[in-house]
Formats: C-alpha cells, structure tokens, sequence
C-alpha cells in the first residue's frame, strides 16, 4: 500500500471519527483517482506541477495558467489549494468558461485566488478545526479575501461559497513541495 492510499485512508477515518460515524467503503471512481494521484505525485513537485501531471486537472491548469497564477502557485508558498476538476468546471456553462478564460481573465483569477488558502492545512487539521467550530462551521480565510465555510455532512467536509453554493472534498492531502492539495467537485464562486 503507498503513502498517499495510507494518507488518504487516515485523513478520511479521522474525518469520520470527528463525527462519530461509521467508515463507508471509497466509491470506485474516488479510489481510482486517489490512485491514480498518488502515481502522478510519487516525486512531488509544486503544485502547478502535481496539477499538470493529473488529467483530471488539465482545465483547472489552463485556467491558471490563462489568469496568470502559475507562477504564484508555483511559489514558495506554502498553500493550501481546494482544487476542481475538469467535472466541477464542467458544471460551468461553456460560453462562461471560455468568456472567463479568453476575456474576463482578472474575473477568472479571482475565482481562483478564492480556491487558495495561506499555509499548509492537512484534512486532518481542517477536520478538527470544522469540529471545534460546531454547528456554525468553520470559516475559512481565501488568498482572494473572501471567506468559504467548511461543515462535515455525512462524514465529507463540504465548502460552501459566497453564492451559497457547496463543494464537497473528494480526495484529501495531495502533496506537493510547497503545500497541499484537496480534490473539490465543484467550483466556488466568490460572489
């Protein structure tokens, strides 16, 4: 078993031990991916580079690099990133994504800085920090200066955007050299 499968298998036990619930088995398509991740990261770079070695990030790549945050993100750091993949993008229409990404780029870059937290927070410090907040959730502080609320539902931390929109976390602690990744299903939007 390697290292990110154990990472995985941890961070998803003591997010279900935070809330008291039983451990469900991984859906195929999670597992897949977290396999498939770990492949991708076994010499870990930054975190554009773990995003262009997965294909399941090949959209959120081209929007970084269209907003011009590759090289930020590729920075020190380190950054937390909640990072979509090409289906949470694909819940935008097409028009808005290639408006976003030709056009309205200093839009997209928001959107973006809103996906990206100062420092490295593992799911296990975001787990306690969501259960220790309680019912109101856990206010999270974006790069971007808005704020996402982190709850746990069913066992899963689940973000909720500006819009009111909800984002669940479907692969945690994705490392790379200047930070962490956690896999998210649906874009945020700030406002």
């Amino acid at each position: 078993m390697n290292k990110m499968t154990l990472a995985l298998a941890s961070a998803a036990s003591l997010a279900l031990t935070a809330c008291g619930g039983e451990a469900e088995e991984p859906m195929a398509d999670d597992t897949a991916m977290a396999d498939q991740m770990a492949n991708d990261t076994a010499e870990t770079g930054t975190i554009v580079e773990v995003a262009q070695g997965d294909s399941q990030f090949s959209t959120l790549v081209s929007a970084v690099t269209a907003a011009g945050l590759g090289e930020t993100l590729s920075g020190e750091g380190p950054f937390t990133v909640f990072a979509p993949t090409n289906d949470a993008f694909g819940k935008i229409p097409e028009a808005t994504l290639t408006e976003l990404t030709t056009n309205d780029t200093e839009t997209l870059g928001n959107i973006l800085q809103y996906h990206v937290v100062e420092g490295n927070v593992d799911a296990a410090t975001l787990t306690q920090a969501i259960t220790d907040a309680g019912d109101a959730g856990y206010t999270i502080n974006t790069v971007g200066g808005g704020t996402l609320t982190a709850n746990l539902v069913d066992g899963n931390v689940v973000l909720t955007d500006a819009a009111g929109g909800a984002s669940t976390v479907t692969a945690t602690d994705v490392a790379a050299s200047n930070g962490v990744i956690h896999v998210i299903d649906t874009v945020l939007m700030p406002q």
